[in-house]
């Protein structure tokens, strides 16, 4: 179980540069956080931050998540423990445009996502793709991996990662399955997305950024949840730049 303490990382992190900006980093980094935490659309955050006296436009909301929200998804991943040492993968389709994309997933033991890749197919090839992105990104291959039991997982394990272990089971693989359900509530939240690159450039930000205030929170009593939120949004302000007092 991960808690607050874990999520402080020992690496610090030069402050985001917002130079040249009309709005402070106070502004910014909430209009980032409503984004990608809540299933709104950039009109509803701006609508949420006129309720708060800040006049500011739908269209410099999605400029602000364009530009800073990778880079937070970024810092916030660097300064996660390292993930453990099985994997779990799946995939899902998604429509976009009216075709059938897919939406490779890994996550680590405790459900932190370590990777998403949208593809067009799903084959051995395509399995292949993702396998290096995770080893080339992560830099270490793990134990063990745990997938459905399509037979292109087996084709890619023997091709990419032969020693490593691999285990295929309908049931096994309910951690990376769960992580989907989020994924699906922003898409039909967005109306689906309008391009495989769209989705790739969303996703991999909201996979890191929403997650992040999403502690398990079945397994906590309420003092250590709110300990943990506490920890959480502390990070937050570190990796954007926030004063402290805010």
């Amino acid at each position: 179980m991960i808690f607050g303490s874990s999520w402080e990382g020992l690496l610090v992190d030069t402050a985001p540069s917002y130079k040249g900006h009309r709005y402070p980093v106070e502004i910014i980094s909430r209009c980032v956080w409503l984004y990608f935490r809540f299933p709104l659309s950039y009109r509803e955050v701006e609508e949420l931050m006129f309720e708060r006296g800040v006049e500011v436009s739908y269209e410099t909301v999605r400029r602000c998540c364009a530009k800073f929200g990778q880079d937070y998804a970024n810092r916030l991943r660097r300064r996660r423990p390292r993930p453990g040492d099985k994997w779990h993968m799946d995939e899902v389709f998604i429509k976009i445009n009216g075709e059938l994309h897919y939406l490779w997933r890994a996550v680590d033991t405790d459900g932190n996502v370590l990777d998403i890749l949208v593809q067009s197919r799903r084959n051995a090839k395509a399995a292949q793709k993702f396998f290096r992105r995770l080893l080339k990104n992560l830099q270490y291959v793990p134990r063990v991996i745990v997938t459905d039991k399509l037979r292109l997982y087996g084709a890619a394990h023997r091709q990419v990662m032969p020693s490593v272990e691999h285990r295929s089971s309908k049931y096994l693989n309910n951690r990376a399955e769960n992580c989907h359900q989020p994924t699906r509530q922003r898409e039909r939240a967005m109306r689906r997305f309008t391009s495989a690159g769209h989705a790739q450039r969303f996703l991999s930000a909201f996979s890191s950024i929403s997650p992040h205030f999403r502690p398990r929170r079945h397994l906590l009593a309420a003092h250590e949840y709110r300990a943990e939120m506490i920890a959480r949004f502390r990070t937050w302000r570190q990796v954007t730049g926030c004063p402290a007092t805010v």
